[in-house]
């Protein structure tokens, strides 16, 4: 019997989130078993005082690249491996499978380093106990969540479930979001517009968005999040819209989080907003996807929708398109009216 478990997750909001269902279904399964969690900076605040998370050790991607290759960096990479090295784990489970994951695994002096098969970039090499899969790691008519959930399956715990418990907000959160929204029409419900994310690519052509707005323009409370880079977008989007509310830049992470608790729907691409949305399990999540992969990525369940295109190339899973002809066609392949369609009925307008 193991009596520590560390799992490795770093990169992007969205992949952490699809790996608590992993940990949550561990600690139910072990309830006295120490679980920690190796993530990267950005991620962090979804880890960081999650009720089973026991440990977090942090990687500061951001200084680190900042930096460029140095010395101290090294010398921190090492710190933190030392100090996971101190907790004594039975098992380190790799559930993202990549280089940059693996490469931590020959400085733990861990027993058992565990990974599905199929990995990416050499990462197998690293691992000593492989675990058959049932699909790819990218295979995109594959849920991620559910794949992630059977090295819980593997390791005696249930595969099936899939819960977040995402640690609650604070008190100052809680307070700063009733201010955010203090001139919200209470008579009617909250709808966030979250248009924007990493990949150009990954983007809903804007007069689809324009369409779906203008629909629900004074409806509903229109509220518009992102950050500081998708003020210009955001602007253009919400020009015509009747007192809408503007966060671009305004919420941390947590905040977004609250943000989300406080909504009704919120309307996202493929992010990592859509992701905190579903996994705060209170606002009907609706996703459209353009070039990644809907059956692999979309938040699903009783509150979520998505949309994907009906297109040769897709999913091309590719951050720019590769098309010389109808380049970022995906991009507009999903028709205003089904989303336009499905908001008349989740909100009964």
């Amino acid at each position: 019997m193991f009596k520590k478990i560390l799992i490795i997750r770093l990169s992007a909001i969205g992949d952490t989130i699809h790996t608590l269902p992993l940990v949550n279904s561990l600690k139910e399964k072990y309830p006295d078993c120490h679980i920690g969690w190796v993530v990267e900076d950005k991620a962090a605040l979804f880890v960081q005082g999650h009720k089973n998370v026991d440990s977090c050790y942090i990687i500061p991607k951001k200084t680190w690249q900042k930096r460029g290759f140095s010395v101290k960096n090294i010398r921190e990479f090492l710190e933190i491996t030392e100090k996971i090295n101190q907790e004594q784990y039975d098992i380190v489970i790799d559930t993202q499978q990549l280089f940059k994951s693996a490469i931590l695994l020959p400085f733990l002096n861990i027993k058992r380093k565990i990974a599905l098969c199929g990995g990416r970039e050499f990462s197998g090499v690293f691992s000593n106990e492989t675990v058959k899969a049932s699909h790819a790691l990218f295979d995109p008519d594959y849920h991620v969540v559910k794949r992630n959930l059977e090295l819980a399956g593997y390791l005696g715990a249930d595969n099936e479930k899939v819960e977040f418990n995402l640690p609650p907000s604070s008190e100052q959160t809680v307070a700063k979001v009733k201010k955010l929204f203090e001139n919200l029409d209470t008579n009617k419900k909250t709808v966030v517009i979250s248009p924007a994310t990493t990949w150009e690519n990954k983007h809903w052509n804007e007069n689809c968005w324009k369409q779906v707005i203008e629909y629900l323009n004074g409806k509903v409370n229109l509220v518009f999040t992102g950050t500081t880079n998708d003020s210009a977008l955001i602007e253009r989007l919400a020009q015509s819209v009747k007192n809408p509310i503007i966060l671009a830049g305004k919420t941390n992470l947590e905040e977004l989080a609250e943000v989300f608790r406080q909504t009704d729907v919120v309307i996202s691409p493929d992010s990592g907003s859509a992701h905190i949305a579903w996994a705060v399990e209170k606002p009907f999540v609706l996703t459209i996807f353009t070039a990644t992969a809907a059956l692999r990525n979309a938040p699903f369940g009783k509150n979520c929708a998505c949309f994907y295109p009906d297109i040769k190339c897709y999913p091309c899973m590719k951050r720019k398109c590769k098309l010389k002809k109808d380049k970022n066609l995906c991009c507009s392949a999903v028709d205003a009216a089904v989303v336009i369609e499905k908001l008349s009925e989740i909100l009964a307008l």
